[in-house]
């Protein structure tokens, strides 16, 4: 079965997708992720190179990509010296996407459904990406790793 052209992804609280959802304006996917950029190999100092995103990719009501707001909190390393506390990348994470979800008026969270797309951002890919190979048809969500396939019902798989 090949990839539909609009892909859903479901809403699961507490959970991967758990902020995703409809606006005022459209849709909306949002996350707090780790990430290395493209061609990245691991070797000594890796924990500089995995960098932690605050992200928030929004939608028209027909899935059609619209825009990306996209902020590197820190590294692995800084996370790592200052695991607690207000000043934490992660707390710091958490904060801004707080905030940018609070900035979509008339938010609800539930499942959306989306067009492909893509952009690079600090070498880093983000967007939900399509393939097939010999097991079938794919998408999976960048740099999320959420890997989506038939039956095409929005769950998805790590």
């Amino acid at each position: 079965m090949a990839v539909p052209e609009i892909v859903p992804i479901a809403y699961v609280p507490k959970h991967r997708t758990e902020s995703i959802g409809r606006y005022a304006q459209g849709q909306f996917l949002a996350s707090i992720t780790y990430a290395f950029p493209q061609g990245f190999r691991p070797d000594d100092g890796w924990e500089e190179h995995k960098r932690l995103y605050t992200v928030l990719h929004t939608f028209d009501a027909e899935g059609e990509y619209r825009d990306s707001e996209i902020w590197c909190v820190g590294t692995w390393a800084e996370q790592q010296r200052n695991p607690h506390g207000d000043d934490s990348v992660l707390t710091r994470a958490r904060i801004h996407l707080a905030k940018l979800l609070r900035s979509l008026p008339r938010r609800s969270y539930t499942d959306i459904a989306i067009r492909p797309f893509q952009l690079t951002v600090d070498g880093v890919l983000f967007g939900l990406v399509t393939g097939q190979d010999e097991e079938g048809s794919w998408a999976e969500l960048y740099p999320d790793r959420l890997f989506f396939s038939s039956p095409w019902d929005g769950s998805y798989d790590t």
